[in-house]
């Protein structure tokens, strides 16, 4: 199983000289992908301006935008951003494409939080046309450059119920998940449903899986530091939710990563994705020290 990093994005007091250190450790580390997500009505850095400045800190790990709000997006713009990102990283883009569950994100947008899954299948079709060198409409352009991936780059869904994943079968790659709880028969039962979904779909080939959690490590506190974070993360859910949450968090400190990581190895994940909850380089590395003891991925 490959092991990814996110950038600490969504942790406070993140800065130029963290997206440095992080994309910078992240690419000589015992990683697979370096990532960050979208939230607009939040403190976070913009995904695909920091993805680009990833993009050109590294050159060996995949740049996995993880997860783009699809409806959010004009689907001409969107092509040429991406497109634009795989040229700037020589092939290395991964799409995460979801619709997301923060209707705040969608006002500020100014966008409708209706149809979003609907919309987000049509979303794909055009991503698809566009960086196969059709013109968005009769007499226009293609719409440039040409992604180094050949007809774009890999797909992943952020879906998880029996008909997001039904309609995600019909385009997607694989799927992108996220374990808030981070409990090993959680992951089990949502990476066996993506088998399933394809299975029903008569897909040639299983989904890519990818899973992921919040984690904190190496920090003079790491139960508080993550317990803060998560809260602060999940707030616009309603204090209860987001405290009981919090208080529930366990991947903190090595054991805690270990642990989660040997339970998405044994579930079939082909990624798991570390989501850090602070912007602490030490953070950084002890999932360094964790990940590079269990050798080489399969």
């Amino acid at each position: 199983m490959q092991v990814g990093v996110a950038l600490p994005t969504m942790a406070r007091d993140y800065t130029r000289r963290t997206t440095i250190t992080w994309a910078q450790g992240i690419d000589v580390g015992p990683f697979s992908s370096v990532s960050c997500g979208e939230r607009l009505s939040f403190h976070n850095q913009e995904m695909l301006v920091t993805a680009a400045a990833a993009a050109a800190l590294t050159e060996r790990v995949r740049v996995f935008l993880n997860v783009a709000v699809g409806p959010l997006h004009s689907a001409g713009l969107l092509a040429k951003q991406v497109a634009t990102l795989d040229v700037l990283c020589d092939g290395r883009v991964t799409l995460g494409l979801g619709v997301g569950g923060r209707e705040a994100d969608y006002r500020t947008a100014g966008s409708s939080f209706d149809g979003r899954h609907r919309r987000l299948d049509d979303l794909v079709a055009e991503l698809r046309r566009l960086w196969s060198g059709h013109a968005p409409f009769d007499g226009a352009d293609s719409v440039g450059p040409v992604p180094v991936q050949h007809g774009g780059p890999e797909l992943l869904a952020a879906a998880m119920g029996p008909k997001a994943l039904a309609r995600a079968a019909r385009w997607a790659d694989g799927v992108t998940g996220f374990s808030i709880d981070a409990d090993a028969a959680g992951i089990a039962a949502a990476a066996d449903a993506a088998r399933t979904a394809w299975t029903r779909a008569e897909r040639d080939r299983p989904p890519r899986l990818v899973t992921g959690c919040f984690a904190v490590l190496g920090t003079h506190d790491d139960r508080g530091v993550l317990q803060a974070f998560t809260y602060d993360y999940l707030a616009i859910f309603g204090d209860h939710f987001a405290r009981a949450v919090a208080d529930a968090a366990t991947v903190h400190g090595a054991a805690g990563l270990e642990r989660v990581l040997d339970d998405a190895d044994a579930a079939g994940v082909d990624e798991f994705v570390v989501v850090p909850g602070t912007v602490d380089p030490a953070c950084l590395t002890a999932i360094v020290e964790v990940v590079g003891a269990r050798g080489p991925a399969a």
